[in-house]
């Protein structure tokens, strides 16, 4: 009879199964624009970095770096996509 009230005085709660939402993956448009930026006005600049790393991945021994073309590439990129990128900030 104690383990009746007991059970009586605990509240029950019964969870309910929540419908999972489909979540969509949160693409940062910034990616996107740098991307397009790469591909078009830093082609050239693309192209050079591609071919230093080309050149230092063929060699066992260097002490060559594509320091210089990655920076370059990565400034044309910054410049391009910056003006696009602060129009999707709200």
């Amino acid at each position: 009879m104690a383990n009746e009230e007991v059970k009586n005085f605990i509240p029950r709660v019964k969870a309910e199964e929540e419908e999972e939402e489909e979540e969509e993956d949160l693409v940062d448009p910034a990616t996107e624009i740098k991307e397009g930026c790469a591909d078009s006005a830093c082609f050239s600049l693309k192209g050079r970095l591609d071919d230093c790393n080309e050149r230092v991945t063929s060699k066992n021994k260097t002490s060559e770096t594509c320091f210089e073309e990655i920076l370059d590439f990565y400034h044309c990129v910054d410049h391009c996509a910056a003006s696009k990128i602060f129009q999707h900030v709200k």
